[in-house]
């Protein structure tokens, strides 16, 4: 009672078996370790200081007021002097109070501890990367301690070393590497319908309880992940990859985010076309149970074509803007993108001609130098059909000799 203001100014109830008093301490951060630690404090037993304890101490130390008020040398003094002197001038120690923040709500928030931690990792991290040296080699030195933090956290440090001024490239291979921790399936590469099965009846990805609202909460997470990496990426292209957006996108779909997100992504996509290739545009066409309910052909593509209609819709509309600017425009690379993905869903036995054509149709007549592409995406999506016209005039034929 000496040290906590909080305790001394209790009126404490005797127990029900009047051998002493009953103290209940509600939402007491750090728990019963904590207190344990802090009970040592106060009956002159000596404790040690660490970055896994510092934030709670600070935070429980708050929570009973042991200030100077009651003793000289009290324990929001000492932890203070601890937090400020050792921790935030350790990188590694650092990250480790930061991480013990997760569960001291709002203690740590509102004694700053949080902005503090966040403030000096940012300051450390901006300070390297406006060295001099080879940045290149450097860079990645902060990336996996600072991918191990939630994505709270991680949004706050990457948006003050936005502020410091670092460069839009440092910042997206940050993003990238902590996507790629966070987000599993980022890297899964699936090349044409030979990495869906081919030859199985349908393709389905399901999406459990997607579109309901009872989702797990790992989807939510998740979710919430990539909704806040998309809002932190760097506005200019070199910041990250078309590779790694169309990556982004395919995760935004699994995850069922929002239909602004995926429009935002898909807009990204298409100022970045030239720099795409055909399988990273083989988006699998993500099914929820609703969606699978749909019999017509049609719903059943292995491929989202619409998505990728979309998207070179966005890179049309970029490459006019870029005109009326006078900028070379990158209508030829991408004619060659696109016939080869039209080469690649062509095998799709579900592909309705309409789509095919209208997707074969979406850059202008001047954009391709050469057709030999779209003959061969052509030639591609005509096959089974002939196949098919040969066997129903095979099967006529033996129908006939049948009769006759």
């Amino acid at each position: 009672m000496s040290k906590c203001g909080y305790i001394a100014r209790l009126e404490l109830q005797p127990s029900i078996s009047n051998l002493g008093y009953d103290l209940k301490l509600e939402n007491f951060p750090g728990g019963s370790e904590t207190f344990e630690i802090i009970l040592k404090f106060c009956y002159g037993l000596p404790i040690a200081f660490n970055p896994n304890n510092i934030a709670p101490l600070r935070c429980a130390s708050e929570f009973l007021d042991m200030s100077e008020e009651y003793e000289d040398g009290n324990l929001i003094s000492k932890t203070e002097a601890f937090l400020t002197l050792v921790i935030l001038s350790s990188w590694k120690e650092t990250i480790t109070v930061l991480k013990s923040c997760k569960n001291l709500s709002p203690w740590a928030e509102n004694l700053q501890i949080v902005r503090r931690c966040c403030d000096s990792i940012a300051w450390k991290a901006s300070r390297e990367n406006s060295t001099t040296e080879d940045i290149a080699n450097r860079q990645g030195w902060w990336f996996d301690d600072v991918a191990t933090l939630g994505i709270d956290h991680f949004m706050r440090i990457i948006t003050t070393i936005k502020v410091k001024g670092t460069k839009p490239e440092i910042i997206g291979k940050c993003i990238m590497h902590y996507a790629k921790k966070w987000l599993p399936g980022m890297d899964v590469e699936l090349e044409g319908l030979r990495g869906y099965g081919y030859g199985k009846h349908e393709l389905q990805f399901s999406i459990l309880n997607a579109g309901k609202e009872e989702v797990s909460v790992g989807q939510k997470e998740q979710r919430t992940i990539i909704e806040n990496l998309v809002n932190l990426l760097p506005h200019q292209d070199e910041g990250v990859s078309c590779k790694f957006f169309l990556q982004m996108l395919k995760m935004a779909m699994v995850y069922n985010a929002s239909p602004a997100l995926i429009s935002e992504l898909e807009k990204r996509v298409g100022m970045m076309l030239e720099d795409a290739n055909a399988n990273d545009l083989l988006i699998p066409n993500y099914k929820n149970e609703d969606h699978a309910k749909l019999n017509s052909p049609e719903h059943n593509t292995m491929h989202n074509i619409d998505v990728v209609q979309r998207i070179m819709d966005y890179f049309l509309m970029h490459e006019q803007q870029q005109q009326q600017k006078q900028q070379n425009m990158g209508k030829t690379n991408v004619s060659k993108i696109l016939d080869n993905y039209l080469a690649e869903v062509a095998r799709d036995p579900n592909l309705s001609i309409t789509k095919f054509q209208v997707l074969a149709e979406s850059l202008p007549e001047n954009a391709r130098t050469c057709h030999d592409g779209l003959y061969r995406a052509i030639d591609t999506y005509l096959k089974p059909i002939v196949f098919f016209s040969h066997i129903r005039h095979y099967l006529n034929m033996i129908g006939e000799g049948c009769a006759n």
